[in-house]
């Protein structure tokens, strides 16, 4: 989750997504948790295979393999690594 903010948050900078003021809180507030990004997690980018180039993607990638985490995406790319998808 701290690196779909992260994604979230540039996008917002750049102009190309409306949201509202302050995501973060609001997700909690929702009763999201957020997941920290992990050293391990950075040091399991170097495992993954190259099947998906999007760094905020292959982050979330790395946090599933590790966490043991259900990634919720229509992205066919991720059906190529060894997570689950829903």
């Amino acid at each position: 989750m701290g690196a779909s903010i992260w994604e979230i948050a540039i996008e917002v900078a750049r102009g190309k997504l409306k949201t509202v003021d302050n995501v973060g809180q609001s997700l909690l507030a929702s009763g999201f948790d957020i997941l920290p990004i992990a050293l391990d997690h950075i040091e399991g980018l170097h495992e993954l295979p190259d099947h998906h180039r999007d760094p905020f993607d292959r982050m979330l990638i790395a946090q599933a393999f590790h966490e043991g985490l259900t990634v919720l995406t229509s992205d066919p790319a991720f059906k190529k690594y060894d997570i689950t998808i829903a």
